[in-house]
């Protein structure tokens, strides 16, 4: 069974995070990569941030850089797919930096099967949701005018590796959500496990299901790496 690095790092700085995708990606690229490991998986959370991928609007973003200084988010335009999208507190972010051709599959596949992880966790939790035929992510009630995302989905795949990947919304404030057209949808919502549960979730037990899925759906085992330094040495142990 191929094996991933696995980082829960909880609350990290956006800015943080990103660099260290950045410097795993460099890690697997072919020329780089040893055999031992096929990826890393990066489980946080993030202080209020507002990202942006390539393909973003501007005018999705609904206020100015001086009304973000006042609530206290950041802004970044990134390296990813997607239009713009929010991270907080509450929100499971995860990156998996994987080298695709060590799974045998494409871009669209490892999509979906994100997708799948993350549907199957929550079907553990009694939420029904599926994905929307033209829109990325994992969504609710996709049949009804009150369709809304719980999970948005933006990557980046170069030379057979990906970066960035899912925010799944567990106990999210969704107020921050009123800041942005999330990804770029002005006639679709979002939501939240708490939201559709009407209860606050316990994010360790959550995120605990979605680290057993992915390696069921992604045919990996995940191998837990607890410190940072060994994320700066990923090649290290």
């Amino acid at each position: 069974m191929l094996k991933v690095r696995f980082y829960d790092l909880n609350l990290r700085d956006y800015k943080e995070v990103w660099d260290l995708q950045e410097h795993l990606f460099a890690e697997m690229l072919p020329e780089n990569a040893g055999e031992k490991f096929a990826g890393h998986l990066i489980f946080v959370e993030h202080p209020h941030v507002l990202t942006m991928g390539n393909s973003g609007n501007e005018k999705n973003l609904l206020v100015n850089q001086e009304q973000l200084e006042k609530i206290g988010m950041k802004f970044y335009r990134i390296n990813r797919g997607g239009d713009i999208t929010y991270h907080g507190q509450g929100q499971l972010v995860g990156y998996p930096i994987i080298r695709l051709d060590r799974f045998q599959i494409g871009i669209r596949t490892y999509i979906e099967k994100l997708e799948e992880t993350i549907i199957a966790t929550l079907q553990d939790f009694g939420i029904p949701s599926s994905r929307l035929p033209g829109a990325t992510g994992v969504w609710i009630d996709i049949g009804s005018h009150e369709a809304r995302k719980i999970c948005a989905i933006g990557v980046r795949a170069s030379r057979q590796v990906t970066m960035h990947g899912f925010a799944f919304n567990i106990n999210t404030d969704l107020n921050y959500y009123r800041y942005i057209n999330p990804c770029g949808f002005i006639d679709k919502g979002v939501t939240s496990m708490q939201q559709e549960l009407g209860t606050a979730l316990d994010t360790q037990l959550v995120k605990k299901k979605v680290a057993q899925h992915f390696s069921r759906v992604f045919g990996v085992d995940l191998v837990l790496t607890p410190t940072l330094n060994d994320i700066t040495d990923p090649c290290k142990g």
